[in-house]
């Protein structure tokens, strides 16, 4: 099912094949017992640390971790230069240009429309309904012959709210093409991640990131989690080092320390409330929607204006308010109760 999805110009491609992949480790010898003069290396080391090696192309390791973590197969793993990576890929690998189209679902993360614009591949927009769910008739009537991958942000962004299960079920069985749910958010959700539902969907690939709950922004590592088949699409395609060593190893840490993270997840989701309960209490809030996120949306009156004045106290906020049935709202990302108790200060002296 799947091969018939994927462009004929990535069937038949060979990939690159770097010195590290083609090397063979014996499992019970040290890497360090070994000598590399396979990858025009520098052999004398770095001016600022052992940075002299390429890193594993595979980042087996990581993935053994990743795997145990999120209760998969390292097989059914990939990582990528952030989510983005793996959405980019995704288009290269699915999506023949100026032929294909896929299907968003907006209000929505954005880029999944950049991505689409750089691969040249068409944009269909269905629109979620009011109580920002889907509205399955009219994505399936949408549908057509090259329509091949449809992209559901679950928990939603800017929405914050958890995509029904059941309308992504339908999705999963009556489209032959690929349904991406992105999961960037999943971890202040108490959902069930759609990981658990990759062997009964062979098209389902499902996208985390190391950014949110994991406070790792700045290291740049999202996770694709899909059959062996789509995550072997995916290997082909990417650059031969797309994870740097230093990103491996720092990921590696944080995953010791899940402890802190769950800590972490727990004082978020306790000033979530918090926060809600502080905006609910001005008159100027018209409404909170729902949120199984680290952020809520805000219908406020005057968004632009208060966004302006935000901005002014030296308090950033994101202005969704020119953004499809996001009118006057703005994206609040929960801070520390610190940052919250200033933001409803400044916002009570604003208002």
């Amino acid at each position: 099912m799947i091969e018939k999805l994927v462009r004929p110009t990535i069937q038949t491609l060979q990939p690159y094949s770097s010195a590290r992949d083609e090397f063979k480790q014996d499992g019970n010898t040290p890497l360090d017992d070994f000598v590399f003069l396979d990858a025009n290396e520098n052999s004398y080391g770095s001016a600022i640390g052992n940075y002299n090696r390429y890193p594993d192309p595979q980042q087996k390791e990581l993935k053994r971790a990743v795997a145990h973590l999120k209760k998969v197969q390292p097989k059914q793993i990939f990582l990528g230069n952030g989510s983005d990576e793996a959405i980019d890929l995704l288009f290269r690998v699915f999506c023949e240009p100026k032929e294909d189209n896929v299907i968003i679902l907006p209000p929505t993360y954005g880029m999944y429309e950049v991505a689409a614009n750089i691969n040249n591949v068409a944009l269909q927009k269905i629109s979620l309904t009011p109580d920002f769910q889907l509205d399955t008739p009219a994505i399936l009537s949408a549908i057509n012959a090259n329509t091949k991958i449809i992209f559901v942000c679950s928990p939603n962004n800017p929405t914050a709210n958890l995509i029904e299960p059941k309308s992504i079920e339908v999705l999963l069985e009556k489209f032959a093409g690929i349904v991406v749910v992105d999961e960037a958010y999943i971890d202040f959700s108490s959902a069930t991640s759609w990981t658990q539902a990759l062997a009964k969907y062979p098209n389902l690939v499902v996208l985390q990131t190391f950014s949110k709950l994991w406070g790792l922004a700045a290291l740049r590592l999202g996770m694709a989690f899909a059959s062996p088949e789509i995550i072997g699409y995916l290997n082909k395609v990417k650059p031969p080092y797309n994870i740097n060593g230093v990103t491996q190893a720092l990921a590696l840490s944080a995953l010791e320390n899940s402890s802190q993270v769950e800590n972490w997840k727990n004082t978020i989701l306790v000033e979530r409330e918090l926060l809600v309960n502080s905006l609910e209490a001005l008159p100027q809030v018209e409404k909170i929607y729902p949120s199984d996120a680290n952020f809520v949306l805000v219908k406020i009156q005057n968004a632009d204006a208060v966004y302006k004045e935000l901005v002014n106290s030296q308090i950033v906020v994101r202005n969704r308010s020119k953004v499809t049935l996001c009118e006057n709202c703005l994206r609040i990302t929960i801070g520390t109760p610190e940052e919250n108790t200033l933001l409803i200060n400044t916002l009570k002296k604003l208002l």
